[in-house]
């Protein structure tokens, strides 16, 4: 499918995000004055709301969004904006509550932990769901997701720390930057497993199968169904040839895996590093998703002449 940068930026910065709110939700991120509870909140409501109006651009008629939201029952896009809205408001309200009381109300932050590990679970499943994409409609893809979201808050939330100079306050006594590198590590793994499983077996549709004709040999198309490329193809055929999605999955690997972890490993006490490890980890997700979206092959381009 043809990768829409308004999606790319969507799911990065809002999982981004969203992964930061689950770690300061479970008191991994303490703010030890007021400025840091503004930046903690700035940190998490800009990077969730600039990939809410980031997506909202996607859309034909964005002044219609709204509309998505009363179909929650059925729909996993209206779950996830609904999910998307209640976790922003509950998050705002921490901070707020925060603000006037001096204190992070622990029972208030398992609360937003929860809803934003839901919020990035609905995301995904917008595209697991889809059958007929069969790269996405994969057991592995909201781990993917929601791995990736932990890995990229829980890095940016070390930075954050070393920044403000405060002491880890792990409920588990282990360091952000330790959570940091198991995170980013099974995320790789996961992401890795994903990459060579997802949709190995096609959609399980061809030709053959639609036509009946599969007993008399491979069924080829005589004429193309259009003289021209329409929208379907121009959206849904969109095609990236296998050795540039290695090349860019290898880069995507450097750039969200090995470079952070080197910096995790190597550099836990440099703020300046943390952020810049952050910042690389940001663009090596966002080149994944990229790809995320390229490899995906829809059941529709089969009546094109495509076989997967």
């Amino acid at each position: 499918m043809r990768p829409a940068a308004s999606l790319i930026i969507f799911t990065t910065l809002s999982g981004l995000g969203l992964g930061l709110s689950v770690l300061i939700g479970l008191g991994y991120l303490e703010a030890k004055s007021d400025q840091w509870i503004i930046i903690h909140a700035v940190m998490c409501l800009g990077l969730i709301g600039a990939g809410i109006i980031s997506s909202t651009v996607h859309l034909g008629h964005p002044e219609r969004a709204w509309r998505a939201l009363s179909q929650w029952r059925s729909s996993w896009l209206s779950r996830e904006g609904v999910m998307a809205g209640c976790t922003t408001v509950v998050l705002a309200a921490y901070f707020l509550d925060q603000l006037y009381s001096g204190v992070a109300r622990p029972w208030l932050g398992i609360i937003v932990s929860i809803l934003s590990l839901i919020t990035i679970y609905t995301t995904a499943m917008i595209y697991a769901s889809l059958k007929t994409i069969a790269r996405w409609h994969h057991v592995l893809t909201p781990f993917v997701f929601v791995l990736l979201a932990l890995a990229g808050g829980c890095l940016l939330a070390a930075a954050l720390q070393t920044l403000a100079g405060t002491a880890s306050t792990a409920p588990l006594d282990v360091p952000l930057t330790q959570w940091g590198i198991g995170l980013i590590a099974l995320a790789s793994l996961v992401k890795i497993l994903w990459w060579v499983n997802a949709g190995k077996n096609g959609s399980g549709s061809t030709p053959e199968s639609a036509t009946g004709l599969g007993g008399l040999g491979e069924v080829r198309m005589i004429m193309p169904p259009h003289t021209e490329e329409n929208w379907l193809q121009h959206e849904m055929g969109f095609v990236v040839a296998r050795k540039h999605a290695a090349r860019l999955a290898v880069i995507a690997f450097i750039l969200a895996a090995i470079l952070p972890l080197l910096v995790l490993g190597l550099y836990p006490q440099s703020a300046a590093l943390l952020i810049l490890a952050a910042a690389v980890h940001l663009a090596g997700v966002m080149m994944e998703r990229w790809l995320f979206f390229a490899e995906a092959k829809h059941t529709v381009t089969l009546y094109y002449g495509d076989r997967h």
